[in-house]
């Protein structure tokens, strides 16, 4: 299982990559590595074609890579084909690509990180802000979006005591969670704000990551208290905190005279910060 997971970026390309504790290796996405390096709109094909021509490769394929657990585009956690630092240079040997160099020193520099981050977890706040940064968020909105990410954390790990280590039932509890305080459902929540497979937190305001962030520390606080011992126990507790959040909401609401739950998005990355547009001001 991976320990951290997390997207990087390479010349302004997104790279999965997650960092397993038992072997102290990072694993990279080979779909998305292919993707960069082959500048390809099918990996999957890409890579298809590139064992074919390359017999040892494929051969070797199924020692190569290994199904790491990362988040897919549409924000779910599922299992993708990666591979170590060592497994990805044999892989960049089989694609023509003058990015491979770059590519190669770039792993290597993740990896040097990583262990930096170990001896001093500070830096690996300061490197998720810069990875905001370069996408163009404003300095209030990466402030929030790291303090979620740090809650999102710590509410998992408190699932994980209770027992719950499968992706599914993680993403049935986040709904349940997020329609208690927001009213929609995940993919409702979505289907507002115009995502297929993005981010939703990545395209929340500010004060709707405030309010997802108070859901999940009230449902961890919960959780803790009462120490359930069932999935049921735990379902009901993520209803519970969501609720506690949804009653802020709604209290928020009746002074604005507006929804805080919007359509707003990424696109407009300045009015996540303030949570207004023309159209919602309309």
């Amino acid at each position: 299982m991976s320990d951290i997971e997390r997207i990087q970026l390479f010349e302004s390309s997104t790279i999965r990559t997650a960092w397993v504790e038992e072997e102290e290796k990072w694993y990279f996405s080979v779909i998305d590595t292919v993707g960069v390096l082959a500048e390809s709109k099918d990996p999957k094909q890409y890579i298809k074609k590139m064992r074919a021509r390359d017999p040892e490769l494929s051969a070797k394929w199924g020692t190569i890579c290994t199904p790491v657990g990362m988040l897919a585009p549409d924000g779910k956690h599922r299992k993708t084909m990666a591979a170590s630092i060592e497994g990805m240079f044999r892989i960049i040997q089989s694609i023509p690509s003058k990015k491979a160099e770059p590519f190669k020193q770039w792993m290597a520099r993740v990896a040097s990180e990583r262990i930096d981050e170990i001896q001093d977890p500070e830096l690996a706040i300061l490197r998720g802000a810069d990875y905001y940064r370069a996408k163009g968020y404003s300095e209030g909105w990466i402030h929030q979006r790291l303090q979620s990410i740090r809650m999102r954390k710590e509410l998992t790990d408190e699932w994980k005591a209770r027992g719950i280590d499968k992706e599914k039932d993680y993403a049935i509890l986040t709904n349940e969670l997020t329609k208690a305080w927001s009213g929609l459902s995940v993919r409702e929540y979505k289907d507002l704000k115009g995502l297929k497979k993005e981010n939703l937190r990545d395209n929340m305001t500010d004060i709707e990551l405030v309010l997802n962030m108070l859901a999940e520390v009230s449902t961890k606080a919960i959780s803790q208290a009462k120490r359930p011992t069932s999935f049921g126990q735990s379902k009901r507790i993520a209803r519970e905190g969501g609720s506690i959040a949804g009653e802020a909401r709604e209290n928020i609401e009746k002074r604005v005279g507006t929804s805080v739950v919007t359509s707003l998005n990424a696109k407009d990355k300045p009015a996540l910060e303030t949570g207004t547009s023309e159209i919602d001001n309309q």
